[in-house]
């Protein structure tokens, strides 16, 4: 079965600036809610000075950085908040589209299990309990219409 991809997700890159040996990590693991410096991929969110919360995430390994993997609408605001915390850090924070999310029933060939919990399919989701996502190099489409990007009868979200 084939993956499919997920519009309304995008990907955020965090990496070091080549001439700096920043951990990019230890920079994430003081501000979100989730051990990033451990098993990754994981759900994590970032809180308001006041404790609520601004916006919730996956965070993936990227190469010598990380991949956080958020809702396509608040992609921005999320890199302009991480870019205040940033301050005089060696540490790049920007938009990837070239990084679409893809979603599968299903885990291997370099899909890993929805983090969130384990049992979230069974409670009350129109998803499958054994679904992965994926992240891969989007491809340029040639006949741009919205049948082609699974826009047209896309079913409604079921989280």
């Amino acid at each position: 079965m084939t993956a499919s991809r997920l519009f309304d997700r995008a990907v955020i890159r965090l990496s070091p600036r080549p001439d700096s040996n920043e951990d990019v990590a230890e920079f994430l693991q003081g501000l979100v809610t989730a051990d990033v410096t451990k098993v990754l991929p994981t759900w994590a969110a970032l809180l308001s000075p006041q404790g609520k919360a601004l916006f919730d995430f996956l965070v993936w390994p990227g190469g010598n950085g990380l991949l956080i993997d958020c809702e396509a609408e608040a992609a921005d605001a999320l890199v302009k908040r991480l870019s205040m915390y940033r301050l005089r850090r060696a540490i790049d924070i920007v938009r990837d589209d070239t990084l679409a999310i893809h979603w599968r029933p299903h885990t291997g060939d370099g899909a890993a299990p929805d983090p969130r919990h384990h049992a979230l399919a069974n409670a009350g989701s129109r998803r499958r309990p054994h679904r992965s996502f994926r992240i891969r190099r989007r491809r340029p489409c040639l006949a741009c219409t919205p049948a082609c990007h699974g826009r047209a009868g896309r079913p409604r979200r079921a989280w």
